[in-house]
């Protein structure tokens, strides 16, 4: 579908979506009345609010970033194989399946970030450390460290994090697509060391907001300028935590792969690997200029890019191939979208709402994971039919095994 409304501002806002809540118009009305945004801000058709900008809002800009829109949650986004299995290859107790997934991959809140916590592999911890000394957090930017010492405390305990799911929305999924054939998917990020880095620098950029008496129309809306102190800073923390975010889910993705071995006691090959970021900013070139362009929540959609768009807890997925589409700036959702807060979902509906929404699905059903309730989030289907001019539908999964952070 084309654009569905158009918001006014200083440069328009562009919306592939009828459905958009108050709350999230006044965010992209603020937005767009920033003097460094280029052309258009596109919004994708998951659309919903955020922390300093709109979830699904894809935002090009000339000679700044804003922290908060990039987000704290780095380098989050999605992993799919298509293995050599078919459903048929599936071992028949799921609820086993999944209880050893669980084992292997950490997932909810192990140690708040504490000493004790683990990744998947936590058994074997030496794995973690030579990643981390190879990509180490003093090797982005020479001086770094140093200019930087509140960012850097507690960092000692960080590579315990890898291979770890999180909590919230993250999720790993076994799937069966059109033709029977089996899938891993999962969703993760960057952990509480891309949390970190977000937080500090957002706090940065308000304080350079104060200093040179810069006003917003929201404060979350604080930058970062090209040529400044801590820009360059920021954009090498970025792109560590966008690689650390990607490690992250190869290390659950190659316990998940194990468990699955161990159920069926064969090989599972990949046929097909797909990988993307859905919260990250990087160099491209829209309507005649290099930009800077954020995607929050919104997945790169190229001509020929292949992309993964989840549905909710309960609902079906899909592989999706980019069609380059400029009004969008090459961009697609990131999936169904959040219609009501976890506050809400979880004053809405009980844990038996939810194993009569997961029927016939081996997940949780506790009062626990409420709030990840598909009623919760957007219709899945009508996000794909309102993006229909962004992305072609590859492969449609329907999930048969769901573990929740």
């Amino acid at each position: 579908m084309p654009v569905r409304q158009v918001i006014k501002g200083v440069v328009p806002v562009k919306v592939y979506t009828h459905d958009l809540d108050p709350m999230a118009r006044k965010q992209l009305e603020d937005l767009a009345q920033l003097p460094f945004i280029h052309h258009h801000v596109a919004v994708m058709p998951d659309v919903h609010c955020g922390i300093g900008a709109t979830i699904g809002s894809v935002i090009p800009t000339k000679g700044a970033i804003i922290p908060a829109a990039v987000g704290v949650d780095i380098g989050c986004g999605m992993m799919a194989y298509q293995l050599d299995l078919k459903a048929k290859d599936l071992p028949d107790n799921l609820h086993r399946l999944r209880l050893d997934i669980e084992s292997r991959v950490p997932h909810g809140r192990t140690d708040h970030g504490g000493r004790r916590d683990r990744g998947a592999w936590g058994h074997t911890p030496q794995g973690q450390l030579d990643w981390w000394a190879k990509h180490g957090f003093q090797v982005v930017h020479p001086g770094i460290v140093e200019r930087h010492p509140k960012l850097m405390q507690g960092h000692v305990n960080t590579h315990r994090h890898l291979g770890s799911l999180g909590t919230g929305n993250h999720f790993i999924e076994v799937c069966l697509d059109e033709g029977d054939r089996v899938w891993v998917m999962l969703h993760s990020g960057s952990r509480g060391v891309g949390n970190r880095i977000g937080r500090y620098f957002i706090k940065l950029a308000k304080k350079e907001m104060e200093r040179h008496c810069i006003a917003l129309p929201d404060k979350d809306l604080a930058y970062l300028q090209e040529g400044s102190r801590h820009f360059d800073d920021y954009v090498a923390a970025v792109g560590w935590a966008q690689d650390y975010a990607a490690t992250n889910r190869a290390f659950m993705m190659r316990q998940v792969l194990l468990a699955i071995q161990s159920s069926i006691k064969s090989v599972a090959a990949t046929e097909m690997a797909v990988e993307c970021h859905h919260n990250y900013v990087a160099r491209e070139r829209h309507f005649g200029a290099d930009v800077w362009i954020t995607r929050k929540g919104a997945v790169r959609a190229r001509k020929g890019d292949l992309g993964i768009i989840p549905g909710s807890m309960g609902r079906q997925s899909y592989i999706v191939r980019g069609k380059g589409n400029e009004d969008a700036l090459h961009s697609c959702a990131h999936g169904a979208g959040r219609r009501m807060s976890r506050t809400q979902a979880r004053r809405a509906f009980t844990a038996e709402h939810l194993a009569e929404q997961t029927m016939g699905i081996e997940c949780r059903k506790d009062s626990g994971v409420v709030d990840e309730i598909p009623s919760a989030y957007k219709d899945i289907d009508q996000v794909m039919a309102n993006q229909s001019d962004l992305v072609e539908i590859v492969h449609t999964l329907r999930q048969v095994v769901n573990v929740k952070g």
